[in-house]
């Protein structure tokens, strides 16, 4: 029940220890910006929303407004951008995600806010891709799990330092200051890529065509399925733990980054141990992580009363979907087949499907007066559906294996 890893090119730019950490190092931090300014909203939800003169649930909204700029911006530049070399096309990306974000600090009105969320959501999926495309060609064999999981440790360490400082700072210095964080961020980043990351040639023979081919794999469906519909589990937490930690456990303000640390610390646990996994089995590390996390969320809906039971149930949630989405991305990269950039966006465009459709149904049960914990219960379901997805994608592999050796048998 293994797959196999995704193609390598033929000749992949040499680089030494020291070079090779560099560029690593570059690619992290475009992550870490990236991971900050997708979760940074939700721990500021109570700030925004008095901000712009709107409710909790309808800022809500602009959680969901960056998780459709992701799914659209993702599979359309990863196959618009085929030809660019790689390099060319970060720098464009980052450039792109500092002028989202610098509107975003600007906004003063839920439209316009609204907008720039999207705007910033578009080069997330794309850049991940790209970054992860990267790393795996740099790799030495059999360690393509490992090197993803350093690209995706970006994310976490955004909720183990990015997401609680930007918190305090909107706190503290109001909500704007947050964004106005990561546009600086992203400014860095564009100038490391640029001077530390070799040129990549475009792949030979890539197109728009050879991109979109991908979309006939059913195996590529069904992963993408799982990921749109299980992770909205944890996103319908996440969008609202702020209120949730405030209203229903009964801590103060200044304590929801300390949860927030908490939930980064958990990511950076389970990227790390979800690369080593995935290198002996993606698909075991796929279905692993999704039960995880179905079981963690309702743990979450039932200990919200508890201050120390509620945070190793988030600590869980965060390490399972932190595993979760490495082993989705090496999976969508390996059954892609050449369309890998597409592959890899397509995860984080179905991530941030997750994203959107979390945000709304927790906001939706929220409204309506079912409390703050609802949005975790929710999660467990949609996690729950997830799985059952995953059970046909595995019974889909498991069809076309033995099709595969039966047809080596009789030739």
């Amino acid at each position: 029940m293994t797959t196999a890893a995704p193609p390598a090119p033929p000749s992949p730019p040499a680089l030494g220890p020291t070079a090779h950490r560099a560029a690593m190092t570059a690619l992290v931090l475009g992550g870490f910006a990236i991971g900050t300014t997708e979760f940074v909203t939700m721990g500021l939800l109570p700030e925004i929303a008095e901000g712009i003169g709107v409710s909790i649930p309808e800022a809500g909204h602009t959680i969901s407004a960056y998780a459709i700029g992701v799914v659209v911006g993702a599979p359309t530049i990863a196959v618009l951008g085929t030809r660019v070399p790689r390099r060319a096309m970060l720098v464009a990306l980052m450039a792109a995600f500092v002028v989202g974000n610098t509107l975003s600090a600007l906004a003063t009105s839920y439209p316009v806010l609204f907008g720039a969320r999207m705007l910033a959501g578009l080069p997330h999926g794309a850049f991940f891709a790209v970054a992860s495309i990267v790393a795996v060609d740099l790799a030495a064999p059999g360690r393509g799990g490992r090197a993803v999981s350093q690209i995706m440790l970006g994310i976490p360490f955004a909720t183990v330092v990015g997401v609680p400082v930007s918190t305090w700072m909107g706190q503290e210095l109001g909500w704007r200051s947050a964004y106005w964080g990561v546009t600086a961020v992203g400014l860095v980043t564009a100038v490391l890529v640029l001077l530390t990351l070799p040129y990549f040639a475009p792949e030979e023979g890539a197109s728009v065509r050879t991109e979109l081919r991908a979309f006939r794999s059913l195996q590529v469906w069904l992963t993408l399925l799982v990921g749109a519909i299980g992770f909205g589990g944890m996103f319908s937490m996440y969008s609202y733990i702020s209120p949730m930690l405030r209203e229903e456990t009964g801590v103060s303000a200044s304590s929801v980054p300390l949860y927030l640390l908490v939930f980064g610390v958990a990511g950076v646990i389970g990227t790390i141990a979800g690369g080593r996994l995935a290198d002996r089995s993606v698909l075991r590390t796929v279905a692993g992580s999704a039960l995880s996390l179905a079981v963690a969320l309702l743990l979450v809906a039932l200990s919200a009363g508890s201050v120390v039971l509620v945070a190793c149930a988030v600590f869980l949630a965060s390490a399972s979907a932190s595993v979760f989405v490495l082993s989705l991305q090496l999976r969508l990269m390996a059954v892609a087949g050449s369309a890998r950039t597409l592959g890899a966006a397509g995860n984080h465009a179905a991530l941030n499907t997750a994203n959107a459709l979390g945000a709304w149904l927790g906001g939706l049960v929220v409204a309506a007066g079912y409390g703050w914990r609802a949005p975790s219960a929710v999660g467990a379901l949609l996690a729950t559906a997830g799985l059952l997805v995953l059970g046909l994608s595995l019974l889909a592999h498991r069809r076309d294996t033995r099709a595969q050796v039966a047809a080596r048998t009789a030739g």
